[in-house]
């Protein structure tokens, strides 16, 4: 097991590194580090995948002692450069190896100073802008660093967008709510080309989730949500995992919607 910082200086004992074989998978994850993103690897590596990931702040101590929990970069991907950084150094890792599953799940919902949603009428353009750099720029460039390790692979590309993205969300800004509208369409654009590599592209849309970015008001949706309740990040996770996986080697170019639903109001 070893740790990656930006400057790519390994932390760790080499001698364990635990070599690839081609029987097991390997998926990259992106946010990996709470809610959403951490369930996903989680639950990639109760299904005996490898696992590389990133996210802004270290990864739990007790993941580190998981022998599939190959590899974890922390990086900020709403830095351009740091990108280019970290598929270098996952590319490097994987050498030539073939990934086999991308999940784009790394993304921010900002508020302005006065804690309000970026709304088209308030907050600071620059912000938009931060925020399509995570939550669409970064996506885009991380399947095109990793589209050779996942030709390899014959693999799949999983973004996570938003029912945000598809209605006017009461408590979602404008910035977050059209950065999703934008993977979405990335998605389906991306399902056409990458497929000339033998590389599925589909997206899952989360409803209300219980995570972090959840806030109180929240709760006063539950009456829109047909099933009755929020649901969980290993909700998510599933679908992330059945997008990925050979379970739905014939679906491309799909948005699966994970809203108990609430989208179909």
């Amino acid at each position: 097991m070893f740790w990656i910082d930006q400057s790519w200086k390994v932390v760790g004992d080499w001698p364990n590194v635990p070599i690839m074989t081609e029987e097991q998978k390997t998926v990259v994850v992106t946010g990996a580090s709470r809610g959403i993103g951490h369930q996903t690897a989680r639950l990639f590596l109760e299904r005996g995948w490898k696992i590389i990931t990133c996210s802004r702040e270290e990864a739990p101590p007790e993941c580190g002692r998981d022998p599939n929990w190959t590899c974890h970069i922390a990086t900020n991907l709403g830095n351009a450069e740091r990108v280019a950084e970290f598929i270098d150094q996952a590319n490097q890792f994987l050498g030539n190896e073939p990934l086999h599953a991308l999940v784009n799940n790394a993304g921010m919902s900002p508020k302005t100073p006065y804690k309000e949603r970026l709304g088209c009428l308030n907050g600071d353009l620059d912000a938009w802008k931060d925020v399509f750099e995570l939550n669409f720029f970064a996506p885009l460039r991380l399947s095109r660093g990793f589209a050779s390790a996942l030709n390899r692979g014959k693999g799949a590309i999983v973004n996570v967008t938003s029912i945000a993205g598809h209605i006017i969300h009461p408590f979602a800004g404008s910035a977050y709510s059209i950065s999703k509208t934008a993977l979405s369409g990335l998605t389906r654009e991306m399902a056409n080309e990458f497929a000339e590599l033998g590389v599925r592209v589909n997206a899952v849309a989360p409803g209300e989730i219980e995570t972090d970015m959840i806030q109180p008001e929240y709760e006063a949706l539950i009456p829109r949500i047909p099933l009755g309740h929020m649901g969980t990040s290993g909700d998510v996770a599933k679908s992330i995992y059945y997008l990925a996986s050979d379970e739905s080697s014939y679906v491309t170019g799909t948005e699966v919607w994970v809203t108990g639903g609430q989208h179909m109001f």
